[in-house]
């Protein structure tokens, strides 16, 4: 035990096989002789003589904000899951047979410069590519069965059932809900509102996503903090006091990590350094005046690693220099939250448990603890979609001719600077930037090297690759935008193989993602979209099938003012693949949406 007192005055013991709460302890549990735990009590946080009662309310100290409840919209998929439970996959009375030229003529007219009234579409927020892999939602987890894949053609014009098309206004109604990359979850605070919080000196509770941790920590700015929000912090939490820091402040003040990055086996990776505690003006250091103090000082920018007696009752974290776009923790969440509301990069966080059972909250006690304590609460992943909606993520490397099969193009390479230096393809046919940029027909293509270069008939990849070069030629104005990194829809090529695999016996193309822990959909188009900004384009004609992709360039500023079917020929390898999509993905496969 690192504090000086050992008498049961100031200590509580817990057999190892109770629950320890932290409620009425420091929170800081040590082992004895791996007998019992030990922690220095103070209910409010201060090191006290004999045991007291907890308090009867978990409410916040006086002057804690006050959390103001609103309603807010979210993005609904009740359009698009309509959408997606239309009948074969069809344009007019052909099924999925490649489009003459006639069939597409109308929806190429606009990619001409005629503006389309539709409505800017998107559907549900893309979640993080490259090192943020979220899973799609339950829609994706709907059952498919085999009768669904007798709805398709089989590849010869004919359908092997009667197709049920989507009404045009159906369809412009799942492609139009448009909805901002700020806009929180439903149930959440907006990410502005939780910056405006940590500037304020206040705690904000952020949870992490389902699939990973699933908790949810207290964080505020670590210079503010007051040995009441200290007190109130470890009432309420583990009682792990923890200062997430970002890297160079931890090489300042000479925090090394407390094991070697490759020989960190915790759960999560995270990078705990050494223990620290304030020399001056401190006592022991386990009490809530002692550990604010601490807390302040390890935000102190004039703070000099000879401040600090190691080891201690501060923890401080080493975070990643990429923020919450290179690792989607609750360490890089307080560093970003508290550099985006102008104080010092030094974040206080710790796990909120449930004073009853010793456990970590999940989402629901977690709402309403924030709502009981009057605080903001907000979610890892919209802070994702916050971040990268205003970083920088790609930048131009270089500009060549590019004559092909279809015609003469002009390549542009852009390095993506968040995934490991990936360099993507933007194809353009003609004077992209007249007209201000709009109504440019686009393709945004995912890289797929079996479909793409092999010209695998599992999936239709090539052969909208193919279409859409065809179709910039066609039009004479245009661009492709070919994002690398995207194989297996984000997971890999080796994962993407192992997923043939398991659909040769017999699951369907999301579950073979599903089964092997992976999302079902990895991908995210912000770099796609910021290439287009470069290039000077300011609103598309986009080809594709799917609206998570109009969500993708809408939310990241690339309006959509038009939407094109990508429909190219069904063949017996692709058919059931094909109707999964449109089942479980809400692609839609057909023109009448455009107004």
């Amino acid at each position: 035990h690192t504090t000086p007192h050992n008498s049961l005055v100031h200590h509580i013991m817990f057999s190892l096989s109770g629950p320890l709460s932290s409620f009425s302890t420091s929170g800081m549990a040590c082992t004895r002789g791996g007998l019992t735990l030990g922690a220095s009590v103070g209910a409010a946080g201060v090191c006290s003589g004999p045991l007291r009662s907890p308090p009867a309310s978990r409410r916040p100290t006086p002057g804690f904000h006050g959390r103001h409840s609103s309603s807010r919209g979210s993005c609904s998929r009740a359009a698009l899951s309509k959408a997606a439970t239309f009948g074969s996959l069809s344009i007019g009375s052909s099924s999925l047979v490649a489009p003459s030229s006639s069939s597409s003529s109308s929806s190429l007219a606009g990619a001409k410069g005629k503006k389309s009234t539709s409505s800017s579409p998107t559907a549900t927020p893309v979640r993080g590519r490259g090192r943020t892999q979220v899973a799609r939602t339950a829609a994706s987890q709907q059952t498919t069965s085999e009768e669904d894949t007798n709805e398709l053609s089989n590849g010869n014009g004919s359908s092997s059932s009667p197709s049920t098309s989507p009404s045009k206004e159906e369809e412009v109604a799942a492609f139009s809900q448009t909805r901002n990359l700020d806009e929180p979850t439903e149930g959440f605070d907006a990410i502005e509102e939780c910056i405006a919080e940590i500037a304020d000196g206040r705690f904000v509770v952020v949870l992490d996503d389902e699939d990973r941790e699933n908790e949810g920590d207290l964080i505020m700015a670590a210079e503010l903090c007051t040995t009441e929000q200290m007190a109130f912090l470890v009432n309420n939490t583990s009682g792990l006091a923890c200062v997430a820091m970002c890297p160079d402040e931890c090489d300042r003040l000479r925090l090394p990590l407390m094991v070697a990055s490759q020989e960190n086996d915790e759960s999560m990776s995270t990078a705990f350094t050494t223990t620290v505690d304030l020399r001056q003006g401190t006592t022991t250091g386990i009490s809530a005046s002692d550990r604010a103090a601490t807390t302040r000082a390890l935000a102190n920018p004039n703070s000099i690693p000879e401040d600090f007696a190691r080891p201690g009752h501060i923890l401080p974290l080493r975070a990643r220099r990429g923020g919450v776009l290179e690792r989607p923790g609750h360490t890089e969440a307080a560093v970003d939250l508290t550099k985006l509301a102008k104080c010092s990069a030094a974040g206080l966080i710790c796990e909120i448990i449930d004073r009853d059972t010793g456990l970590c909250m999940k989402r629901d006690a977690l709402l309403a603890f924030a709502k009981e304590n009057n605080l903001k609460v907000c979610t890892i992943a919209d802070l994702v979609r916050y971040q990268r909606k205003r970083a920088n993520l790609i930048a131009h490397v270089a500009t060549a001719n590019l004559p092909t099969k279809f015609g003469e193009f002009v390549s542009h390479t852009f390095r993506d600077l968040e995934n490991d230096g990936i360099e993507h393809v933007a194809i353009v046919k003609g004077d992209i930037t007249s007209e201000n940029g709009a109504h440019v027909l686009c393709r945004v293509h995912s890289e797929c090297l079996t479909g793409d270069i092999f010209g695998s008939l599992r999936c239709d990849c090539g052969p909208q690759l193919d279409l859409a070069l065809e179709r910039l030629q066609e039009t004479g104005r245009g661009v492709v935008i070919y994002l690398r990194g995207h194989e297996g829809r984000g997971i890999g090529l080796g994962a993407k193989i192992k997923a043939y695999q398991l659909q040769d016996e017999g699951m369907d193309t999301v579950d073979a993602n599903l089964h092997q822990g992976l999302p079902a959909d990895a991908r995210d188009y912000g770099a796609g979209a910021q290439m287009l900004a470069n290039l000077g384009v300011t609103s598309v004609c986009l080809m594709t099938n799917n609206p998570e992709k109009t969500t993708a360039l809408s939310g990241y500023g690339i309006e959509v003012s038009d939407r094109v079917p990508m429909v190219t020929l069904v063949n017996p390898f692709n058919k059931k693949y094909l109707e999964t999509k449109r089942r479980r993905m809400g692609h839609i496969y057909s023109s009448e949406n455009n107004s």
